[in-house]
């Protein structure tokens, strides 16, 4: 399929470099002429501009945006529905508040354009794993856009089949979903992304516990000088929390086990504040993921080891950089 890739950054250029390899044809285009080009190096088509991208692709067009959530994902959504014929799609796989993907559809469904919001994990691991995907939009558009995402997600690979599960053509199996109408694929995302937070707070804390079992207050006896490294490494090793967190966890213990490159002042993206509006909107406790997210509003202030070992863990799966202080 030829599809337009509008956002070049960490993850944008990768989802761009994976379909190219499955053999789609990507037209690319990124306010930094720099990206573009760089991709049109590597085989791609570059536009300057989203006009010229349209001229680019074939109708009926699809154009993938992948971009910061807020202003620069409306804006440029904005701009192509000016620039969007009837049946082409939009599909925006950035992390958009799954009410924003609502409004949206309906504005677009007015200009008999398509909207499709894809909640997109993998980071800057997708190019070579995949990306799980939780989409979002009508079926009979997400079916025909099968191919894209079928090339972008990880497939079976060597994960064990759930027992019980025989479905004979599975796409959950292969990675990604169609979780329902529009919003139904950024609200599925969002509430992963608040689910890890409180994976990756827990596993914070507990090495924060463990290495803090060496401390000057603790009687003599009760002191253990333990070895983090090992510790994470072992529980990768068919331990029931075993995880790609924790994957990460241990190789950031290896490069430096007393994680001096990190300040321990961590971000949220957004998405974890969205989970905790949901869960009030529908009056389910959320015992865990509030903590997580009211913890990284707290680092700000005065960072732990925990602070600092969440800042590794975002660092590992996203690329994801401190805040500036």
């Amino acid at each position: 399929m030829q599809i337009g890739i509008i956002g070049l950054g960490r993850m944008g250029a990768n989802i761009a470099r994976r379909l190219t390899r499955g053999g789609h044809q990507c037209v690319v285009f990124d306010r930094k002429p720099e990206a573009t080009q760089s991709l049109a190096a590597e085989g791609m088509t570059g536009a300057t501009s989203l006009e010229d991208m349209a001229e680019a692709l074939a109708t009926p067009r699809v154009f993938w945006v992948m971009l910061p959530a807020g202003d620069p994902t409306e804006q440029a959504i904005q701009r192509l529905a000016a620039i969007a014929q009837p049946g082409d799609v939009i599909i925006d796989g950035g992390n958009t508040f799954y009410k924003d993907d609502i409004r949206r559809a309906k504005e677009l469904a007015g200009r008999q354009v398509q909207y499709i919001d894809v909640g997109t994990s993998g980071g800057v691991w997708g190019l070579e794993r995949g990306y799980c995907m939780m989409i979002g939009g009508e079926v009979e558009t997400v079916r025909n856009l099968d191919p894209i995402f079928d090339t972008l997600a990880p497939g079976r690979g060597e994960v064990e089949r759930t027992r019980g599960r025989d479905t004979a053509d599975d796409r959950a199996e292969r990675g990604y979903i169609h979780a329902g109408p529009a919003g139904a694929g950024h609200f599925v995302k969002m509430v992963h992304n608040g689910i890890e937070y409180g994976l990756m707070q827990a596993y914070a804390e507990g090495f924060d516990i463990l290495k803090t079992k060496n401390s000057d207050h603790l009687p003599q006896d009760e002191r253990y000088d333990l070895n983090l490294t090992d510790i994470a490494e072992v529980w990768r090793r068919g331990s029931v929390i075993s995880s790609w967190l924790l994957d990460l966890t241990a190789e950031a213990l290896v490069k430096d086990q007393s994680l001096a490159q990190f300040s321990g002042h961590v971000a949220d993206s957004g998405e974890g504040r969205w989970t905790i509006h949901a869960a009030m909107e529908e009056a389910v406790p959320a015992y865990v993921l509030s903590a997580a997210l009211y913890a990284r509003y707290r680092s700000r202030q005065e960072a732990s080891y925990a602070d600092k070992l969440l800042s590794a863990m975002r660092f590992g799966f996203g690329g994801h950089v401190e805040i500036p202080q």
